[in-house]
């Protein structure tokens, strides 16, 4: 017996084919939209970072915890000096979303009707935000100083395998001065 294909199946049964094939190939995309949940954690690294032309060794953490409004963010970053000191820093700041979807808006301060707002940075103070764009979660930093000249610090944290890449970057007046990239591992 001869099975004979009419000429319009064939091609509208390959183009279905491949349709389903590409809209396959979409899901994994379209269903990792990370959520601040995906982040929520404690984890640690180093990195060796240049200045002035001198390495120096540096730990950094950070913890990514849920509130009752949003999250909070807790990070410290310490330096390793030639003659065996260490400098910390350790900074905390809580996030509540934002009338726009993944960005976030730092609660820093209450305002007269209780309500956590940002920092304003035309009073020196900085202005901070958080967004979630796809695997990446990043917080951004302005800050002006009193000449009007600006600095930005970037944290961008992207899930990875056993933690998150961390991509750290200082641009003032549009230049990058400074560059970090490590893996933050999970701790809990």
């Amino acid at each position: 017996m001869t099975v004979r294909l009419s000429p319009l199946r064939f091609p509208t049964a390959l183009l279905l084919a491949l349709i389903l094939a590409f809209c396959m190939t979409l899901i994994p995309a379209i269903t990792h939209a990370a959520t601040i949940k995906d982040f929520v954690g404690s984890y640690e690294g180093e990195a060796e970072v240049m200045v002035d032309g001198v390495p120096q060794k540096r730990d950094m953490s950070v913890t990514i915890a849920p509130t009752k409004e949003g999250f909070k963010l807790s990070w410290t970053s310490a330096t390793h000096r030639e003659d065996g000191r260490i400098k910390e820093k350790s900074y905390s700041i809580g996030f509540v979303p934002s009338a726009r979807d993944n960005i976030y808006q730092s609660a820093m301060k209450t305002n007269l009707f209780g309500k956590a707002t940002p920092l304003d940075p035309l009073q020196g103070e900085p202005f901070v935000w958080a967004r979630i764009e796809g695997d990446t979660f990043s917080v951004f930093s302005l800050f002006i100083d009193p000449a009007g000249d600006y600095e930005m610090q970037e944290f961008h944290r992207t899930l990875a395998p056993g933690g998150l890449d961390l991509l750290f970057r200082r641009v003032r007046e549009g230049t990058i001065e400074r560059e970090i990239r490590t893996l933050l591992r999970r701790k809990d």
